[in-house]
């Protein structure tokens, strides 16, 4: 399908894209992905942050607040996102919050991020233009009892996804098995709190050694909680050469249980880390080959979401160009409105508003990503952005060659 045939939106459009920005934030924006796009400082940046943190350097703090803090953030607090969720409502975009939460050893932890979730979901229930937050299951639950239960699971012959799942709780001792009870229950609070309040929950996506149990409670969540409506949302993570299938099994599964499958579709964030673990631990990594495969199963997970919307809820979380334009191209051929309840856009938050803003203009139901929390406890995710910049080919000259195209337009 060609995107320049038949659809009637431009990701070019700088002043749409940013006009959310003043001067100086532009300028900032500038500098910062100058220097993102700088090997050498990006490394040594990279490398000094958490050091610099843990020993309370002088001016730190006050650094990365001013710089990537304030780029890709909502803010160290709930009340703090309250402004820039406000901003971004005056030109029709929309929030999906996110505590930046990267997971407890205890289960006094777990309790405290549920309770945080809980606080969230309700906090968007008053907000005009917060319809989901995100949460991740390792931040209410152990990851090393997740690895476990894969661990068991992946010895299974069996080829039922749930049936292997009870095959590997069964392996487990009562403790475990009382934590991953826990563990369930508390996912399960913060989804009947969702429900009573209209916010979807999307479930993040985990490494692939411990996703398998990770998307077992999100189809058990969804079996309950997305009868009528779609209020939990899986993440597939389509540079895995597996996860096309799972959609596709997902979506029969949603058949013949009744309900509404959620799927947030997204590229992937561990490729590297994945990568080095199969490659040390001598099994076939589960990243595609290369960025092609990648691309093809994305667009074909779009292609086949938006061919079966009665029941499927999907969210277009890309910051490829093509993809987003091949989707509204379909949207276009199909008749189907702009702003169809099944269909919702999402970028992250400081990037890519050239996509963002230019399908808010058209009318389309798109979103930012808007994490928040503690310096110290997002600077894993600040990292990883920062790395993302560096490693998606193009991404930083594109943001750039952007920036640099508003800037011009304005001086003139």
């Amino acid at each position: 399908m060609s995107a320049e045939k038949t659809t009637s939106i431009s990701f070019d459009n700088t002043e749409y894209a940013f006009a959310y920005k003043t001067n100086p934030e532009l300028k900032k924006a500038q500098w910062l992905f100058a220097a993102m796009g700088n090997p050498f400082l990006l490394k040594i940046g990279l490398t000094l942050m958490p050091f610099a943190l843990k020993w309370r350097i002088p001016f730190t703090k006050s650094l990365i607040r001013a710089t990537l803090f304030n780029q890709f953030v909502g803010g160290e607090t709930l009340s703090k996102t309250k402004p820039v969720s406000s901003r971004l409502h005056d030109y029709k975009v929309q929030v999906i919050l996110d505590y930046g939460v990267e997971g407890g050893l205890h289960e006094e932890a777990f309790d405290a991020a549920t309770a945080a979730f809980v606080e969230v979901v309700t906090h968007a229930s008053t907000q005009p233009n917060i319809p989901f937050i995100s949460i991740k299951v390792t931040g209410i639950g152990s990851f090393a009892l997740l690895e476990k239960i894969q661990w068991h699971m992946s010895q299974s012959q069996e080829a039922d996804l749930q049936k292997r799942f009870q095959d590997a709780v069964g392996q487990l001792t009562q403790t475990e098995q009382t934590a991953l009870k826990k563990c369930e229950s508390r996912l399960e609070s913060i989804c009947t709190v969702a429900k009573e309040k209209k916010i979807g929950i999307l479930i993040d996506a985990e490494e692939s050694w411990i996703q398998d149990p990770v998307d077992v409670l999100t189809m058990r969540m969804m079996k309950v909680f997305n009868q009528d409506t779609c209020i939990v949302y899986n993440t597939i993570q389509l540079y895995r050469h597996d996860r096309l299938s799972f959609l596709q099994i997902s979506h029969q599964d949603s058949i013949q249980h009744g309900y509404v499958l959620g799927a947030k579709l997204v590229r992937g964030a561990y490729m590297e880390k994945e990568r080095a673990r199969a490659e040390s631990m001598g099994y076939n990594s589960p990243i595609q080959l290369n960025k092609e495969n990648t691309d093809k199963d994305y667009n074909a997970a779009v292609d086949y979401c938006l061919q079966h919307l009665a029941h499927i809820s999907v969210i277009i979380a890309s910051h490829n160009e093509e993809s987003n334009l091949r989707a509204v191209d379909t949207m276009i051929q199909k008749g189907l409105t702009m702003h169809h309840p099944h269909i919702h856009f999402s970028q992250l938050y400081g990037m890519s508003d050239n996509i963002t803003f230019n399908l808010a203009k058209a009318g389309c139901s798109v979103s930012k990503y808007l994490p928040f929390g503690p310096i110290k406890e997002v600077i894993p995710y600040l990292m990883r952005r920062a790395q993302e910049n560096s490693s998606v080919a193009g991404q930083t000259g594109r943001e750039l060659a952007l920036i640099h195209k508003e800037i011009r337009r304005r001086k003139k």
